[in-house]
């Protein structure tokens, strides 16, 4: 009878459903049931439609299972035998979900405190690393999820409580995945790992949106000029890079025989120098060649052996016949 006088009242009723206070914006919620994941996508669409939550619900199909299911026992019933509506269970699941972990209230001399129950981490030496969402061709970016590289030992609940307690950011989901490096052969013929290939991948769901700075292949040429200059003025990553460049080719060179370095790394200028270089080297030459030239025609021997008694050799008597 109590399920026949709900059903009435839902049937009936004109004015729309009471909104649970904590209730995910509309977009928010959009991008946690787009983010979810294959299997649980096609697990709710087998599911019957009267299984299924209203279109004007806030509550997943999972959460809208719970609450019929706890309907059903009679275990929202409060003391006036009035059950809770779906607003105000799902605030009181959010409060639980919401709830701060390692800490329990104690009463001391009739009045309440809060213990501390887990360890105190003063200074954590974990790095998170936020890179960009992957977001496929044609596919808009989700701001209301933010991708984190993590340790492989952080857990869900330490990367809720990290971004909480640190950054005051409210999350609504966090899904992990991990990452192992392949194996790569060493100089001597043994197979290791990286390190740095290997890590967890967290995506965590938001509730406020954040917009990652947009890449650089994405922006105009306007845009991406300023983005530039910012960076060389803040970083810069123009000297940087040139100083990188100067630094390798000293160190790799340094030690080749004959060489001299003159601070050419381009290509352009180092064509240049090369074409300066062979232009004064055939000048060179030529000045040789007149230079032969009219001692020949004043009849100046060309060739003078340095060393006394020495002989000329045959190839030099031929020149001087000649």
């Amino acid at each position: 009878m109590q399920t026949l006088c709900r059903v009435a009242r839902r049937f009936y009723s004109t004015q729309p459903p009471e909104r649970a206070a904590s209730a995910l914006p509309k977009l928010a919620a959009a991008a946690r049931d787009a983010s979810a994941p294959m299997a649980v996508r096609e697990r709710r669409e087998r599911k019957r439609t009267h299984l299924k939550p209203p279109t004007d619900s806030d509550l997943t199909p999972s959460e809208y299972s719970g609450y019929r299911r706890a309907l059903a026992k009679g275990e929202l019933m409060d003391q006036q035998g009035r059950d809770m509506t779906e607003a105000q269970w799902l605030d009181a699941l959010n409060e639980r979900r919401t709830r701060l972990r390692g800490l329990k209230v104690t009463d001391n001399n009739g009045e309440k405190e809060l213990q501390v129950v887990g360890q105190r981490i003063y200074l954590p030496n974990i790095i998170f690393r936020m890179v960009r969402n992957h977001t496929p061709t044609g596919k808009p970016y989700n701001p209301y999820e933010a991708t984190f590289r993590v340790p492989m030992s952080v857990t869900k609940t330490d990367v809720r409580s990290y971004l909480s307690a640190v950054y005051g950011i409210k999350t609504t989901y966090i899904r992990t995945a991990n990452y192992f490096s392949p194996l790569y052969r060493k100089y001597n013929g043994a197979k290791a790992t990286r390190s740095y290939r290997t890590y967890k991948r967290a995506v965590v769901g938001l509730v406020d949106p954040f917009y990652y700075p947009q890449a650089m292949e994405d922006m105009t040429a306007e845009d991406r000029k300023k983005r530039m200059e910012w960076l060389n003025e803040k970083f810069a990553l123009d000297a940087l890079k040139r100083w990188r460049r100067h630094e390798l080719v000293r160190t790799s060179l340094s030690g080749s025989k004959n060489w001299r370095f003159t601070g050419h790394l381009r290509r352009d200028k180092i064509l240049k120098a090369v074409a300066r270089s062979r232009s004064r080297m055939l000048r060179e030459v030529e000045d040789v060649k007149e230079e032969l030239a009219d001692k020949r025609a004043q009849g100046i021997p060309i060739f003078s052996d340095t060393k006394k008694g020495s002989r000329p050799s045959k190839w030099r008597e031929a020149l001087l016949a000649n």
